[in-house]
């Protein structure tokens, strides 16, 4: 006798994401841990008491030390990525960004403090253990955990215009974060089909025979006006086989990190930003000191830089040194952006508001390297301390251009429920528009910060930025 198809049990060992992440957490910890092992056996060989003792432990090892593999995570927060954790190449230029910036913010701390009172050894093989093991450990999981039987088998329920969105986002992602099997539409002229690539396997009626046929693990539905009868109870009697019901907005925003406003209806603004976005008065408080901290660090770069940037300015371009420039804030409220001037005078000379491109040839030769390495953004931190702009949000933009552009974009004047940011997920994600196609892609970055935000996402942010920044990606 043939069993009853039970998806939960079929699948196992198809990691969702969420487990996904809670492996690759405990993968990493554990490294850590053997690196924080490694490094103090190693260290103790060193000293004139020999070996690992009680009193070494106690006496030689900083309480802090201790609590390295948990820092280390802390750093690879951006790691946790599930498309990143399944790129070699992301996660090997991850974990190097992790161990840079680990390393430069130790070195900073050990050159401030007095001399002999901080750990050199212990430290420097900690990092090199902690970097081998990770990496070893993330080789594992991409090797086995990514390959198809270890991956989820999805099936799309709807091939329209949401259905179709979805499926172009899907094809643009390598590696694959899933497997997808084929489309379920009601459509009679559909079937047999393929959309996006992908084949119409049938319609509702046909959908548990399609479920047990293929093993499918997960359904994203992606209907955005009513479902026939017969397929909605199609579905729940799929969800009581164990198939996970996943909505398109849902799944698309865990595939791209971004909202898809392309196919949001006008009452969505609603329910997502009046409903889910409101955030606890503790993560403004947290966001301000974060904020000042940080806007103090940064106006004392700022005061070491300007005098280098000052002379090279005047040599290339003559004056001005900066660049003010009326930007829109919080609730639309206008504040005067301060920024290093990289353009030649009177760039706008017709007073109307240009895109920034490649090789833009307003920019100064002296502009160009300060806008490769963002030094023209340091100005900015003034208008942090001040309150005007925070670390982490959307870009400011200028009045016109605001005006403009949500007459052609939808929702984009969200965007000003926030304040705008030095740095922010649309900028790590997707850097600088051109067109308005690449504004509708930046502003689905910034409305799902916007919808998701907190202190977490926030430090992800801070703590991917350094990457951009040496990627020299800015314009």
């Amino acid at each position: 006798m043939k069993l009853p198809y039970d998806a939960q049990k079929e699948h196992r060992w198809r990691f969702r994401f969420v487990e996904r992440r809670v492996l690759l957490f405990i993968g990493d910890l554990l490294a850590g841990v053997l690196a924080l092992i490694i490094s103090i056996f190693i260290w103790s060989q060193q000293s004139e008491w020999l070996g690992i003792s009680v009193r070494f432990l106690l006496e030689r090892v900083p309480g802090w030390f201790y609590f390295l593999p948990f820092i280390w995570i802390f750093l690879l927060m951006e790691m946790y990525d599930i498309r990143r954790a399944a790129s070699w190449q992301g996660t090997f230029r991850g974990v190097a960004t992790a161990a840079f910036v680990g390393t430069i913010l130790y070195m900073v701390v050990y050159f401030t403090s007095p001399p002999e009172s901080l750990p050199r050894i212990g430290v420097a093989v900690f990092v090199i253990s902690v970097v081998s093991l990770t990496l070893g450990w993330r080789a594992l999981y991409i090797r086995v955990l990514t390959a198809p039987q270890f991956m989820r088998r999805v099936l799309l329920f709807g091939g329209g215009k949401s259905g179709t969105v979805l499926l172009r986002s899907f094809n643009q992602l390598d590696p694959k974060p899933f497997l997808m099997l084929g489309i379920i539409d009601d459509d009679p002229e559909k079937k047999g089909k393929e959309i996006e690539g992908v084949q119409v396997l049938g319609n509702g009626n046909e959908l548990l025979d399609i479920v047990r046929e293929e093993q499918i693990s997960d359904i994203i539905v992606a209907i955005t006006g009513e479902i026939q009868g017969r397929s909605f109870q199609a579905l729940l009697d799929a969800q009581e086989l164990g198939v996970d019901i996943i909505r398109m907005p849902v799944a698309y925003e865990e595939l791209n990190h971004r909202v898809p406003i392309r196919i949001l209806e006008a009452d969505w603004i609603l329910r997502s930003f009046v409903d889910e976005t409101s955030v606890s008065g503790v993560y403004h408080l947290g966001k301000r000191i974060m904020d000042l901290v940080g806007g103090v660090i940064g106006i004392g770069i700022f005061l070491v830089l300007f005098p280098f940037v000052a002379v090279a300015t005047l040599m290339d371009s003559g004056w001005p040194i900066f660049y003010l420039q009326t930007r829109l804030g919080r609730s639309g409220r206008p504040y005067k952006i301060i920024k290093f001037r990289t353009m030649e005078q009177n760039a706008e000379r017709n007073g109307e508001p240009q895109w920034a491109k490649a090789n833009d040839e307003r920019i100064t030769k002296v502009g160009r390297f300060l806008r490769k390495t963002h030094i023209d953004e340091f100005p900015q931190f003034i208008n942090v301390v001040r309150g005007e702009m925070s670390l982490i949000g959307p870009r400011s933009e200028r009045p016109k251009l605001v005006k403009e552009l949500q007459e052609e974009v939808p929702f984009y004047r969200a965007r000003l429920l926030v304040k705008p940011g030095l740095t922010g997920w649309a900028q790590v994600n997707y850097g600088y528009p051109e067109t308005i196609e690449g504004t509708i892609n930046k502003l689905e970055y910034d409305l799902y910060y916007i919808k998701h935000r907190n202190l977490i996402l926030d430090l992800r942010i801070l703590f991917k930025t350094p990457e951009t920044i040496l990627g020299l990606r800015g314009k």
